[in-house]
C-alpha cells in the first residue's frame, strides 16, 4: 500500500466508514460529500479506478458504486481506525463462578455489539495430580484421574497383562510420586526414557494410564460460550441472503471450528481483527470476528469476541472487546 497517496487513503477510509454506515455501494457524488475533499467527479473516479486495481474496492454488478473487499477492510483497519477506548459504559462482571462469569460475559458481548458474543472458556492444564487404578476383573481395570482443579474421571482400559493389586499400587505410586503436577507430554516423553530400569510390565501399565489420561484431558478442553445468534436475523447482509445465515449458523453448531478461530488469538496480545474472505481464519466473506484474549492471575487462559457481518462498526467493536477482556480478567482472577 506504500504507492497510495494521502488523497487515495481518505478517500478509501471515507468510503468504507460510509459504506459500514449505510450498507449501500458509494457513488463518487456520495464520496466526493463524504470526504469533505474538493475534488471533481472524474477525479474521484479515477482514484476509485486506482483503488479496485489495487483489490480494494469492488463494483459490484447493480450498483456503480463501490464497497470495500476484504483488502480493503484490512488496510482500513490496520492503519485508518481510530479508537476512544474510554468512550464505551460497560456494565460490570461481578466475581462469581467462573462458568457464570463467561456466560455473563457471552451476554454482555451480544447486547453492547447486536451481534453474536463467543467466549472459549479456560483451557484445563493437561496435567494429573493424583491417578489410581481399581481392578474391575481379569485384564479389566478403571482409570480413576484426579484433575488440579478436583475434578474426578475414570475410564476404563482393557491391557494385555492381568495385573496383581500390588502391581496397581505401585504403579500408582510412582506415577504419583514422580508425575504429578507434570504436563503429560513431559511424563511420556521421561518415561520413554526410563523405561530400561522399569520393569516391563509395569512400564506398559504406566504408558497406557498416561495415554488415556491424556485422551481423557484433550476431550474436555473447554468450550464456547456463544449468546445472540438470533441478532443475525435483523443484519440486513444476512436476511437478505438465506445462504449465508445458514452457513454462519453452521459455524456456531460446530463449535470445534469456532475454537480454532477463537485459538489464533489467544498468543497475541490486545485486540485482533479477522476479516471474512481474507484467509482461511475465517472461511466466511461476509463474517468477521474481533476477538481479544483474557487471563486469570496473569495467565491468558481463554478468548472472547464479537462476531458480526464484515460490515460492522470496527472502532465501537474493538472498544466492547477489549473491555469484557479486562472485566472477565478481573472477575476470574480475584473472584
Amino acid at each position: 500500500m506504500t504507492g497510495m497517496d494521502e488523497r487515495s487513503r481518505l478517500l478509501l477510509k471515507a468510503l468504507v466508514e460510509r459504506y459500514i454506515s449505510e450498507g449501500q455501494p458509494v457513488g463518487s457524488r456520495t464520496l466526493s460529500k463524504a470526504s469533505g475533499l474538493e475534488l471533481s467527479p472524474a477525479t474521484i473516479r479515477n482514484v476509485m479506478a486506482d483503488l479496485e486495481d489495487l483489490g480494494l474496492i469492488v463494483s459490484p454488478h447493480t450498483s456503480s458504486g463501490r464497497i470495500p473487499t476484504a483488502k480493503g477492510y484490512r488496510l482500513f483497519v490496520d492503519t485508518m481506525l481510530t479508537v476512544q477506548r474510554d468512550a464505551l459504559n460497560a456494565p460490570s462482571l461481578a466475581p462469581d463462578q467462573p462458568q457464570k462469569v463467561l456466560a455473563n460475559a457471552a451476554h454482555m458481548l451480544s447486547d453492547m455489539s447486536h451481534f453474536v458474543g463467543v467466549v472459549m472458556a479456560p483451557r484445563r492444564s493437561m496435567v494429573f495430580r493424583h491417578l489410581e487404578f481399581l481392578r474391575l476383573s481379569d485384564k479389566r481395570l478403571l482409570v480413576i484421574i484426579v484433575t488440579p482443579e478436583g475434578d474426578v474421571q475414570n475410564r476404563v482400559i482393557f491391557p494385555d497383562v492381568d495385573y496383581t493389586q500390588a502391581q496397581l499400587l505401585e504403579t500408582a505410586n510412582y506415577l504419583n510420586t514422580h508425575f504429578s503436577g507434570i504436563a503429560l507430554d513431559e511424563v511420556r516423553a521421561k518415561l520413554g526414557s526410563e523405561v530400561d530400569r522399569l520393569r516391563g510390565e509395569i512400564a506398559t501399565l504406566m504408558k497406557a494410564a498416561v495415554q488415556v489420561s491424556a485422551e481423557v484431558m484433550s476431550q474436555d478442553q473447554g468450550d464456547v460460550v456463544i449468546s445472540g445468534e438470533k441478532n443475525l436475523l435483523s443484519v440486513s447482509d444476512f436476511s437478505s441472503d438465506m445462504g449465508q445465515l445458514r452457513r454462519a449458523f453452521e459455524l456456531f453448531e460446530e463449535k470445534a471450528q469456532l475454537m480454532r478461530l477463537l485459538d489464533v488469538s489467544v498468543n497475541a496480545p490486545g485486540v485482533r481483527i479477522f476479516i471474512g474472505g481474507e484467509s482461511q481464519v475465517v472461511p466466511f466473506e461476509e463474517l468477521s470476528i474481533v476477538s481479544a484474549p483474557y487471563q486469570v492471575n496473569g495467565e491468558v487462559v481463554g478468548t472472547l469476541g464479537v462476531i458480526g457481518p464484515t460490515r460492522m462498526p470496527y472502532n465501537r467493536m474493538i472498544q466492547i472487546v477489549d473491555i469484557t477482556s479486562k472485566l472477565v480478567t478481573n472477575a476470574l482472577s480475584h473472584g
